[in-house]
């Protein structure tokens, strides 16, 4: 039977967190009034992670599971899932339990009354350091101000889709994809169902400070063309104060001639100046132009060592694994 609901866990090392993962969303998936699918994609764990996700498959029918070659990142797993899931609504969670399952129901009220997108947004952030709350504070309102599109604060990839979304998001061929981001551009009828995250549930945080601050770069430069004018503004100040900086030698030069800002140490300052002014301008172009390079490149998004759940759909509909893997079981 297809299913009506799916549910996509990314998961990336979190034996100690799958079984009470798996508990909690059995329970919400008993209270949906049709079939639903649990969609486990394991993203080149090394733990036993992906063990444990085919222990559960053979406990638990609803429970399919895709497993990445190796370790391609967070949003192209839930890319992967959004590939091969079948429901009518899919929801996209974390397995940490920092994303309660037990929203679920409220956000499938929200699509009933008409809702095509309902994300989850973060009111409070409970046992988490201030340096962490605070980056993640400016960064979705720096975002929200930069960004081409319209894209609400303190939400991460918690969210209810609707099929049709679902659809858009994997014809869209883009390689560097910020799914917050996406589901925002496609736009349609959104809402918002507000939560406190809770913290992990057990394990090691999984999002590091340098894959967060990634994220965060990929966010803005995908959805942004601002940081390419500001090399531009920057140049343009850099010119300004140049022209200032020689009247102002010159000024030295004939009315103060023992000046002693007139020697070495201005012209370093300048140099160093014009030299940062030059590296930033370089690195923005930088960051567009590889996102060019990935694109050309035209590889898969990312390939599959073993599939298991979704037999009958690749009998009806083989095309996703013609969109998204090279290699596939």
């Amino acid at each position: 039977m297809i299913p009506k609901y799916s549910f996509i866990v990314p998961i990336y090392n979190e034996e100690e967190n799958i079984n009470e993962m798996y508990r909690r969303i059995s329970q919400v998936m008993n209270q949906m009034d049709d079939v639903v699918e649990l969609c486990l994609v394991n993203d080149g764990s090394r733990d036993r992670s992906l063990q444990m996700m085919r222990e559960l498959h053979q406990e638990d029918s609803r429970v399919v599971y895709l497993s990445l070659a190796r370790n391609f990142g967070h949003q192209i797993a839930v890319t992967a899932g959004l590939n091969f899931v079948r429901g009518q609504i899919v929801v996209i969670l974390d397995a940490d339990l920092q994303d309660p399952p037990e929203l679920i129901t409220e956000m499938v009220e929200q699509w009933r009354q008409g809702y095509h997108i309902v994300y989850a947004q973060r009111i409070k952030r409970r046992r988490e350091g201030w340096f962490k709350r605070f980056m993640a504070y400016a960064f979705y309102r720096i975002l929200k101000r930069l960004a081409d599109v319209d894209i609400p604060t303190d939400t991460g990839d918690f969210c209810l889709l609707d099929r049709q979304v679902v659809d858009l998001l994997n014809a869209m061929p883009e390689r560097n994809r910020y799914i917050r981001g996406l589901r925002s551009w496609v736009g349609f009828n959104q809402t918002a169902v507000k939560f406190e995250r809770d913290p992990r549930f057990a394990g090691d945080v999984k999002y590091t400070f340098h894959k967060s601050f990634a994220l965060a770069i990929n966010g803005i430069v995908s959805f942004s063309k601002v940081p390419l004018r500001l090399s531009t503004y920057l140049g343009l100040l850099a010119a300004v104060v140049s022209m200032f900086m020689c009247l102002l030698v010159l000024y030295w030069r004939i009315f103060i001639p023992n000046s002693p800002l007139t020697g070495v140490a201005i012209i370093l300052i300048a140099i160093f100046f014009l030299g940062a002014v030059q590296l930033v301008s370089i690195g923005i172009l930088g960051e567009y132009i590889g996102r060019i390079y990935e694109e050309v490149k035209q590889r898969p998004l990312y390939t599959l060592s073993e599939v298991t759940g979704f037999e009958q759909q690749y009998q009806a509909d083989p095309q996703p694994l013609d969109m998204s893997s090279s290699s596939s079981n």
